[in-house]
């Protein structure tokens, strides 16, 4: 019932739009001919773009030969993306190696609501078949959020205009390393044409998600000493993802009414089963526990979009209305059988303990604005405006009585698992956050013959309500405001009629993470350390310059070279209380206020064009690098931000045999070391190359398929940990564990036909 309501909600714009305009003449022919819904024939470029904001475009043919199946997969090729995702996974996006929350990730220009505490949105949610085109913005301008101090991804999905036709799209995938199951399917349909007065695009997608690794753990009292016990465990993500788009674009009035928009489901389930051995002997006499945890997810994301635009007023007025929700539901279930507690060894467990934990997380946002262009002529514009915004936040995380019983030291019946008891919010879990944003801005713009510029003023207010129902009622509920001014300037330098040179300067923000603002106390959160959140807390602030040159190449190619750097004030960062914690002498309670200071910095190449300077003008490559550098200062000294990875390095290749109507094409990926250091604890996360090919055959003049491998070097996630019992400790090296863990999985098939009508 509840995905009825949801898909009804995603098709009323449009069954509303038919009968109220059927009187509006409709807008002439198709943009888009049927030949080009599928990407075939020519080598995959990234785009030139005459935006003055420094901005990078991807259309459809720079992804689709390779069979994405999301967003997330899509943007691996991306410059400077990197993901700290398990194997097969790319979720949250770290825009320069920094934390997802750095990042703004709209869909169709708008703010979509994520359901990680640190904002960020799961790319990984939208299916790669829904989308038009990505584009990578790496600097703010006044009319967009500010909340963007990595920069921004937009993602375009397909509009009422990009098709005159469609596509039939049916596929199977193949894991034939895996022990759990071999097989998978995708399928999607996309179609687009007049309708009425106006002109609509609608696609659904349906596909098989399913990730099967492997993981292995060494856990040491320190580095280079005793060997205390290994780990072996399986891991296996099946699951659906249910993807659905429309959009329809009708003259009325004078102007243009747009309306749209999207639902994507995510169904998943997550089985993790381990086995622990004494000192790494694998036998049933060295066995210390066996482990099955099990977690079952249902995500809902619905976006809605209206838009319209008129010529009045003397220019160009435009008003925007749209709403945005997510829906997390979580279930997690966790068994464990402990053993060698005593002189019984295997199969009569000594321990046996059973966890469960319900998350149930909505946030909802309502979006408004009114904004107006106006010609000022001698080349200038005139841009005003305000946006609107308000958020609603619910989230629960609750856990049911832990069960936990021992079995007598002698053989004997098992005694009945009991029932779980009620459920209850764990410290911190029962919450509600209102946030409403008013954001006006102001913004001109000019171009004079080879200079073209924009600068704008914006000023964000927020003002926040927090309240925490598990905690003391006169801590229950926080008030909380703030207001930034956020300048912007852009320039674009055409040096010659190859080259130019972009540069851009913008103050920016990042509002704190949900899960800081809580007052409730969390006992042992770190180690033995305790740790409150600080509902008070404001905005970090940011300054950042980027430069870069472009050069066209040939008719088509391009590269380009930028420098960036951001200096970021008021980070939120742990500051002791000077209150002892609940583990008693020795440790404290923590919490975290704006009190660090950072910088980041890095140098980004890229190169996208085919070889037709040389004669190969069917022969494409694209090669793509980033280095990436940060400097921060926390209570233990100097690092970089945490999980920034060194660099991000893409490479590919594609060739087009016209005569055969088919092409292959390969892409290596490498992503560098990233380091993160955390209140006693310390990891270090290392990545294997990652190689992809496609090998593709016209038949006929609408068919084309397409047989994909990814992950055809068999990745690995390498992950080091340094782990203490407090921060004293930390400094002095004490450790409490000291692991090693790895992480593999093997390669991905996919063989893929696309039929146009």
């Amino acid at each position: 019932m509840k995905l009825a309501l949801l898909l009804g909600g995603a098709l009323a714009p449009l069954a509303f739009a038919v009968p109220a305009f059927a009187q509006t003449a409709p807008p002439e022919g198709p943009v888009t001919a049927v030949e080009d819904v599928i990407v075939t024939g020519q080598p995959a470029l990234r785009n030139r773009t005459d935006d003055i904001v420094p901005t990078l475009s991807y259309d459809l043919d720079y992804f689709q030969r390779f069979e994405p199946l999301t967003v997330g997969d899509a943007l691996k090729r991306v410059p400077s993306v990197a993901f700290l995702s398990d194997i097969l996974e790319s979720d949250g996006v770290r825009l320069r190696g920094l934390e997802p929350g750095y990042t703004k990730i709209l869909i169709d220009g708008e703010e979509v609501p994520g359901g990680g505490v640190d904002r960020s949105f799961f790319v990984d949610r939208i299916p790669a078949e829904l989308i038009e085109r990505v584009e990578v913005v790496r600097s703010s301008s006044a009319n967009r959020s500010g909340d963007a101090v990595a920069g921004t991804i937009n993602i375009v999905l397909r509009d009422a205009l990009s098709l005159d036709g469609g596509y039939v799209r049916l596929g199977a995938i193949a894991f034939p390393d895996s022990a759990y199951g071999q097989f998978g399917g995708t399928y999607g349909a996309v179609w687009g044409g007049q309708v009425g007065p106006g002109r609509l695009v609608v696609g659904t997608n349906v596909q098989d998600r399913r990730n099967p690794k492997d993981k292995f753990s060494q856990r040491f009292d320190e580095p280079g000493g005793t060997l205390d016990n290994t780990e072996v465990q399986t891991d296996v993500r099946d699951g659906t993802d249910y993807g659905f788009n429309a959009g329809y674009e009708v003259e009325v009035g004078g102007g243009t009414l747009d309306l749209s928009g999207v639902f994507v489901r995510t169904d998943r389930f997550q089985d993790e089963g381990s086995i622990e051995y004494r000192g790494g002997i694998e036998n049933a006499a060295n066995l210390l526990t066996v482990n099955d945890n099990d977690l079952d997810i249902r995500t809902d994301n619905l976006s809605l979009r209206g838009r319209y635009e008129r010529e009045m007023l003397g220019g160009e007025t435009t008003f925007k209305l749209a709403y945005a929700s997510i829906d997390d539901e979580q279930y997690e279930f966790e068994s464990e059988s402990e053993y060698l507690r005593d002189a019984i060894i295997f199969p009569e467990e000594d321990r046996f303990t059973l966890d469960s934990t319900f998350v149930d997380i909505q946030d909802e946002e309502w979006k408004g604005a009114v904004e107006h262009k106006i010609d000022l002529s001698n080349g200038l514009d005139l841009e005003f405006g305000v946006q609107v915004n308000s958020k609603e936040r619910e989230s629960l995380v609750a856990e049911t009585p832990r069960i936990r019983f021992n079995v007598p030291n002698a053989p004997a019946p098992r005694p009945a698992v009991p029932a779980f008891g009620p459920a209850t919010a764990v410290p911190g879990g029962d919450s509600s956050i209102e946030e409403t944003r008013i954001d006006p801005y102001v913004m001109v713009s000019g171009e004079n013959g080879a200079f073209a510029w924009e600068a704008g003023l914006r000023y964000e207010t927020t003002d926040v309500t927090i309240v925490d129902r598990t905690v003391a009622p006169a801590l229950q509920t926080t008030e909380n405001d703030y207001a930034e001014l956020l300048p912007s300037f852009s320039a674009r330098i055409r040096v010659s009629e190859t080259e130019r040179i972009i540069f851009s300067a913008a103050r920016t923000v990042r509002r704190p993470n949900f899960n800081r603002l809580s007052p409730a106390l969390l006992e042992e959160e770190f180690g033995d350390e305790d740790f409150v959140g600080n509902p008070n807390l404001q905005p970090e602030t940011s300054v950042g310059f980027d430069l870069g040159l472009e050069r066209r190449l040939g008719r088509r190619g391009i590269a380009g070279i930028n420098v960036f750097w951001r200096e970021i004030d008021n980070l939120v960062e742990e500051v002791n209380t000077g209150l002892e914690g609940s583990a008693g002498p020795g440790t404290s309670i923590y919490t975290v206020d704006n009190v660090g200071g950072g910088s980041v910095s890095g140098v980004e190449f890229d190169l996208s064009t085919p070889l037709d300077f040389i004669g190969m003008e069917s022969t494409g490559v694209f090669l793509n690098y980033s280095w990436l550098d940060s400097s921060i200062r926390d209570i233990f000294g100097s690092r970089r931000f945490n999980d920034q990875s060194d660099y991000v390095l893409n490479f590919g290749l594609t060739q087009d045999i016209p005569t055969w109507g088919a092409a292959f094409g390969a892409t290596y990926r490498k992503q560098g070391d990233a380091g993160s250091r955390v209140l006693a604890r310390e990891l270090v996360t290392s990545y294997g190359p990652d190689l992809e090919i496609f090998i593709e055959k016209q038949i006929g003049s609408n068919i084309v398929v397409r047989l994909t491998g990814s992950n055809l070097l068999d990745s690995s996630k390498d992950e080091v940990f340094d782990k203490f019992d407090s921060v004293d400790d930390q400094r002095n090296r004490d450790y409490d564990e000291y692991e090693l863990e790895t992480e593999s999985a093997g390669p991905v098939y996919q063989l893929v036909m696309r039929v146009a009508f």
